[in-house]
Parts: C-alpha cells; structure tokens; sequence
C-alpha cells in the first residue's frame, strides 16, 4: 500500500512581481526558498523551456509540514495559454478576504465561498472562516476529469490516496485526514492542459518508488519522466517520477 503526502503544486508564471505580491500581500504566504537556473530542467519542472528559470516556494508554513505553491519563471516567456485542467484551490482563510478588499483586489462571492484570481488567471476559493491554529489552510486542490470513474480508479487503485467524499460529478481524495486533499470534478469534456499546465506533488518512501513505476507500466498509464535524481541547491537531491492522469492530468 503506497503512503506518501502532498507537497506542492506547480504554476507556470508571466509577471514575477504581480505574482509575488498576490501570493505574499493577498494570501499572506511567505517566501521559503528561491532557486535560479540557467538551463531547463531534467523533469521539465518549468515546462518545454530550455532556457533561464527560477523556481519559489511560497506558502503558510515550513515544506515539511505544509502544503506550498511552487512558482516558475521562465525569462523571456511573458504570457501562457491556459486550458480546463486547473480548477482552484480552496484556502480556509478570513484574513485574505479582508487584505483582498483593502488592496483593492479583485473577489467576489460565489456559491457560499469567495473567488478571486492569482495572476496568470489561476483561481482561488477561499472559505470565510478563521485560519486553523492547529492545521494547513490550504484545504484542497481542485482539478479536472474527463471521466471520473477512471480517475479514481488511477488515484485509488494504483496510487493508494483514499477517498474522503464522493458524488456524482467529484471525488475528493488524500492520503490522510490531516493533508491538503486532492479534488477532481468531472467537466464533461476532454481536459486541455494548454500551455500553462501545472503539476501536483507528493512525497512518497524511497523504496515505494520503485514499485509505483512498475504498477505504471504494467498498467499501461503514462509516465512522463523515469525515476530520475534532481540537484537541488542547498538542500538534498530528490528522486522523481513524473506520471500522467489518462483523463486528468
């Protein structure tokens, strides 16, 4: 059975200091580590570029407790398409309503929770609530299906995330009770990654990774990049597999 945690999802970027200000000043995260590259990364961590990045970590807490935003840059690249793919993420969070509105900010309220948009056009749900004392706020990451019965059949049977909540058109999933849950809803139409896709991140034991890999193939899923160690300045290097959603991601 594969135990692991959610660690990160990955946006692509046009505007670095909009962006920084959103994330820091609207959301109240702070920055935990910023990384420059001059070439493109093994695992397209910043898409089909090869050509200078950066990389920020951004979030409400330490990498190893919380779930963060990874931000990439690519210089040069001022604009990304966007698809259907992302849907949102939701943050439980009162305080960000009220920054938002004295910033002037961009959010209205929609279905009992307000919107509002992180540049590039990546949206967020944010529940008007108190901040947990005890807990991560970011509550979810939404995505979409194009058929959701496969989806969980992917998430659950192969990858091991069990599922919190079910209905006809979602599926809420994690790998435990206390993390950020993984939320997929069901479009009723072919998702388009576009340009400006993103990525989730979980963190699994090292001696899983193996057998993931092997369940992939066997299965006939996709995956995008083998298992493959990444540099990673002032901190350890990381082994990664980067696999693919049939109907997702």
């Amino acid at each position: 059975m594969v135990t692991g945690r959610t660690l990160h999802f990955v946006f692509k970027i046009p505007d670095r200091r909009l962006t920084a200000k959103f994330y820091r000043e609207i959301l109240g995260m702070k920055v935990l580590r910023h990384e420059e590259f001059s070439d493109g990364c093994e695992a397209a961590c910043n898409g089909p570029y090869a050509n200078r990045w950066s990389k920020t970590m951004i979030g409400y807490g330490p990498e190893d407790t919380h779930f963060v935003i990874e931000l990439t840059y690519n210089y040069g690249i001022k604009e990304y398409e966007t698809g259907n793919d992302f849907r949102a993420i939701t943050i439980r969070s009162k305080d960000i309503i009220e920054r938002a509105r004295t910033n002037n900010w961009p959010i209205h309220e929609e279905d009992g929770k307000f919107v509002m948009q992180a540049p590039g056009g990546y949206k967020y749900h944010v529940i008007n609530e108190q901040r947990p004392t005890n807990g991560d706020p970011v509550e979810k990451v939404t995505l979409s299906s194009s058929n959701l019965e496969r989806t969980i059949a992917y998430w659950k049977d192969i990858l091991g995330l069990k599922i919190f909540d079910q209905k006809d058109k979602s599926v809420l999933m994690g790998y435990s009770e206390d993390q950020t849950k993984l939320e997929f809803e069901d479009i009723g139409t072919e998702v388009n990654h576009a340009k400006a896709y993103g990525r989730i991140a979980f963190s699994v034991p090292f001696s899983e990774q193996p057998m993931i890999q092997k369940t992939i193939k066997e299965s006939g899923n996709k995956i995008l990049t083998d298992l493959i160690t990444l540099d990673t300045p002032g901190k350890a290097s990381v082994r990664v597999i980067i696999l693919a959603d049939p109907v997702s991601i």
